[in-house]
């Protein structure tokens, strides 16, 4: 497999900025027949083509023209580590010297998913995780968010394809709602990664308006919220911005009438801190919020992390939360953490770490 090339290269435009309709429109405008179009898309989303010269079926001298214009410039890894349970973990520099975590996930059913990130830094200030730290720096670009599959999948053999994607690394996802829907585009069309919509999550700590604009876009993903308090006490403590913006009663309610297609459903995500949010009266006050909603309910082990303020619940404990709430037939699954010991779970991406 030919080795990506890194970075942007002088003042050329990386084609991976462009849409679909804007290649063709690039097509059409170098004169070219629109067959072109799709052969372009093809060895960049299909053939994972590494350099622009690789796209044999132009011309020498097309490739040239194609080339004097733009690059095809995947992302530099700065790091790379693995855990001893498979779990990958990704520090990619950007152009502009700004860098980002991206975590390949292994599973026992041969499943691959690969979680992306949507903003070096976070604009939120949840707590209890270790990007909002570090505070926001600014969007990912299309191509920087799409990038990261292709420079992972690059590195992989035929036979292991990335089968699911979770927009769930840096970043709160639908604040950079424009970029996250056009890569959630090309992750899905046939002419593009042509991954299912099903396999595709984005993940929200509540942005109303955008979770709606979401929904309603050219991308029908899965929704996933990231709750975590079952009072606006609680959410005001540890996701204090989101809840000031957009409190409980604002959140579900808004969960109430999302325009979700067929057969699906949210997912609620819910960290366990100890002593702070997993009582059997949050359990119960849970059933109460999510009453209405097509939704299931992800329980996480709270990942700890140096100088990190909270606990992580006692396994005992998290079972009967999950028990409580399956009693009363609300659909709720426990994450397996993967990648603790790399820093590479839910709640401990940073621009940083050491090898």
């Amino acid at each position: 497999m030919s080795q990506l090339p890194t970075l942007k290269t002088l003042d050329k435009e990386n084609i991976l900025a462009l849409s679909f309709d804007e290649i063709l429109n690039l097509v059409q405008k170098l004169g070219w027949k629109k067959y072109r179009a799709d052969q372009i898309i093809a060895w960049i989303y299909k053939r994972h083509a590494a350099h622009l010269n690789e796209m044999t079926d132009l011309s020498k001298t097309d490739r040239q023209r194609l080339a004097d214009v733009f690059t095809l410039s995947h992302l530099k890894i700065a790091t790379h580590q693995q855990s001893s349970d498979g779990t990958e973990k990704f520090l990619f520099a950007l152009e502009d010297g700004k860098q980002i975590e991206t975590v390949l996930i292994r599973s026992k059913k041969k499943r691959l998913t690969l979680c992306i990130s949507s903003q070096a830094g976070c604009t939120l200030d949840c707590r209890f995780c270790l990007t909002a730290q570090e505070g926001l720096k600014r969007n990912l670009r299309t191509e920087e968010i799409i990038a990261q599959f292709l420079s992972v999948q690059a590195r992989l053999p035929e036979s292991e394809p990335i089968t699911n994607v979770v927009l769930m690394g840096m970043g709160e996802p639908l604040a950079n709602l424009k970029a996250v829907t056009e890569a959630c585009v090309r992750l899905i069309a046939p002419q593009g990664l042509a991954l299912s919509a099903r396999r595709v999550t984005v993940s929200t700590a509540g942005l109303v308006p955008q979770m709606k604009k979401l929904l309603q876009g050219p991308a029908p993903v899965n929704l996933s919220i990231s709750l975590n308090a079952t009072t606006n006490a609680t959410r005001d403590e540890i996701m204090p911005k989101i809840n000031r913006l957009y409190p409980l009663d604002v959140l579900m309610e808004a969960c109430k009438q999302l325009p979700l297609p067929p057969r699906r459903s949210i997912t609620f995500e819910y960290v366990m801190l100890a002593g702070v949010n997993d009582s059997l009266e949050d359990a119960s006050r849970l059933t109460r919020l999510t009453q209405g909603i097509s939704c299931k309910i992800n329980l996480i082990p709270f990942n700890t992390y140096p100088g990190s303020p909270y606990q992580a619940t006692a396994d005992e404990q998290i079972l009967a939360f999950q028990n409580h709430l399956h009693q009363r037939n609300i659909r709720t699954t426990i994450r397996k953490s993967k990648g603790r010991d790399i820093l590479a779970a839910c709640g401990q991406l940073t621009s940083q770490f050491e090898q």
